[in-house]
């Protein structure tokens, strides 16, 4: 850390220098201009390329096994081109995972194409997807995804939950774009600022929306036994039992994500207090599915265990609540 003492001139002006390796460094000269912008937290940050233009991050990725994994986390690392090049030529195999891959990917466009490479860019404007924004859109879906997953059992709804496991792959497309804000905000302070999210809230808003992810896959679990139950309808008893345990848990994350939206310790404390009625609610479902069909019991035994997991990512999302600083 340089340190430097703030002198001040006769007219009132306060003045700090600029170090001089910094300056000779960066080729600033008598008469340069500089930027100088305030930060929330009352820094200042000095940018000597205001008004640059940024030059767009490329990443080359040859074709592999692992080319959707590859080409995912370039885009989760930012990088705003992303270009897949063979030696002679790309296969067709290969072409049609680039395009699978491009398009769960949100704002990820194939601009480019000839037999040997294949050119993706990234057109989003990182300051137009406020992250609460998508973590919100992210959450909607995902709830909505629980909800109808658990009518979709009770009611042997097959077509509703096969729509439920459809939806999954939004619920991921936002994940995906989410973390490649976060991670794009904690390298550009300025973003930072026009976005209003602090980058130490960037680990929760990453952790929240894994756990939010996480209650759509869940769901999915508990859609796929509603599928694999071919229309079976739950008796009337067992039903009232699995939704008094769905309006549980379903409270559950309701409270913990507007707990962590609004900050409010009390409401995310409420979460854990519902562990006594999940245990409850659990112990008589599980007496009462013994007595089902052996085709049937084993199917709504593994769809409550997945309803149960959905409350423990709740209780972890209201974990991360803590008082917003002043």
């Amino acid at each position: 850390m340089d340190l430097r003492k703030v002198q001040r001139t006769s007219s009132g002006t306060f003045f700090v220098c600029l170090p001089k390796d910094w300056a000779e460094q960066n080729k600033l000269e008598r008469g340069s201009v500089v930027a100088i912008s305030e930060t929330a937290d009352g820094r200042l940050i000095i940018d000597k390329e205001y008004d640059a233009k940024p030059t767009p991050q490329i990443a080359v990725v040859n074709p592999t096994p692992h080319l959707d994994r590859e080409i995912i986390e370039k885009y989760l690392l930012g990088y705003d081109i992303i270009q897949v090049e063979a030696k002679e030529r790309i296969s067709l195999s290969e072409r049609d995972r680039v395009k699978q891959t491009s398009s769960r990917l949100v704002g990820l466009e194939i601009i480019e194409e000839d037999q040997a490479r294949i050119i993706m860019q990234c057109l989003l404007e990182p300051s137009a997807f406020p992250p609460e924004k998508i973590l919100r859109r992210e959450y909607s879906i995902a709830s909505g995804m629980h909800r109808d997953a658990i009518t979709a059992l009770i009611e042997g709804d097959v077509h509703l939950a096969k729509n439920v496991v459809a939806r999954d792959n939004e619920v991921d497309r936002l994940y995906f774009l989410l973390v490649r804000i976060l991670r794009t905000v904690i390298q550009n302070p300025g973003l930072s600022e026009r976005l209003k999210i602090l980058a130490i809230d960037c680990l929760d808003y990453r952790l929240v929306a894994s756990l939010v992810e996480s209650i759509g896959d869940q769901s999915v679990q508990v859609a796929e036994k509603a599928v694999e139950l071919n229309g079976v309808k739950i008796v009337d008893e067992l039903s009232r039992l699995i939704l008094g345990l769905h309006k549980i848990v379903y409270d559950s994350h309701e409270c913990a994500l507007r707990a962590m939206f609004s900050r409010d310790v009390s409401l995310a404390e409420s979460v854990g207090d519902k562990k006594a009625g999940i245990v409850s609610s659990l112990h008589k479902i599980k007496l009462d599915a013994q007595a089902q069909p052996v085709e049937v019991a084993p199917r709504i035994l593994a769809a409550v265990s997945s309803i149960e997991r959905i409350y423990d990512h709740s209780v972890d999302v209201a974990d991360l609540v803590m008082p917003r600083l002043v």
